[in-house]
């Protein structure tokens, strides 16, 4: 069986995440899906303000929440009931908590094959500060993160960039790589971004990916030299030059000091680019 994480809030984007999930559950067999909605505790000083601009009451607080969470457990109920038929099996959950600890948590407890998460990426002060919820998850999930933001079809996914520098091949990025491509059937593009501060010849960069490519038995790919400022936004251009339809990527899961001083290109892409992103940690 294939289990697949899909958490859920209620905007857009997680629906686009969540009828992805089920387009591509409907192709296959024996897939569960799990749909977790995390509903965060208000603090007891509220967590709005009414029209007069004072903070609410902790008793209408505590309504409000208690009226709330009805109202999401009925919806997460009428969801699994629209579902129920289907070739596929699909449970909903509900946590009570912070939305990044509960996903976390269900991720250990559950152990998914795949996260589909929804987002709408971040900028700015918020970026640089605490990122998002998605980004965060990409960084510390231990099975592959694919990230969503406007409705996509699966079997639309013809064209993967797969962006490395190739300098250490893994024999589990290469697997879960091929597995991708025969999911859908896609066409495989291995790019390495070529910057000023970490330039590189062309053919030093193409010997690299014609080892992996013979190392692993890759089929139907091409190997791309892009330049650009940086690695991330030579991924974001690159894929947009080719009308990519899925940018794949492995990330280190740096965090703490490190990571605010070295940041990740991966969750960079996740961040910034229109099209699906499809990541794995990797030590």
């Amino acid at each position: 069986m294939t289990k697949v994480l899909v958490p859920y809030d209620f905007s857009e984007e997680a629906q686009n995440a969540l009828d992805f999930t089920t387009a591509l559950a409907s192709r296959l067999d024996n897939v569960q899906i799990e749909v977790l909605h995390v509903l965060e505790v208000p603090s007891n000083t509220g967590f709005g303000t009414m029209g007069g601009g004072e903070m609410m009451p902790e008793i209408e607080n505590q309504i409000f929440f208690v009226e709330l969470a009805e109202r999401r457990k009925q919806q997460m109920e009428e969801l699994a009931e629209s579902h129920r038929g289907k070739n596929y099996s699909l449970k909903t959950k509900i946590e009570l908590g912070n939305a990044f600890k509960g996903i976390t948590k269900s991720i250990l407890n559950e152990n998914p094959d795949l996260v589909v998460m929804g987002s709408k990426g971040s900028s700015g002060l918020e970026e640089v500060l605490i990122g998002s919820n998605t980004e965060k998850i990409v960084r510390t999930a231990k099975c592959p993160v694919v990230t969503i933001k406007t409705a996509v079809n699966p079997k639309d996914l013809k064209k993967i960039v797969f962006a490395s520098d190739f300098r250490q091949n893994s024999a589990e990025i290469a697997a879960r790589l091929k597995r991708l491509q025969h999911l859908f059937d896609a066409e495989v593009y291995l790019v390495i971004i070529n910057t000023p501060s970490n330039f590189e010849e062309t053919r030093e960069s193409l010997s690299r990916i014609k080892r992996f490519v013979k190392e692993f038995d890759l089929k139907n790919v091409k190997a791309e030299i892009y330049n650009s400022t940086s690695e991330e936004s030579g991924i974001i251009q690159f894929a947009e030059d080719i009308d990519a339809d899925l940018i794949a990527m492995a990330t280190n899961g740096r965090t703490g000091f490190l990571h605010l001083i070295t940041g990740s290109i991966a969750e960079d892409v996740v961040n910034h680019a229109k099209r699906p992103v499809w990541t794995l940690r990797v030590e």
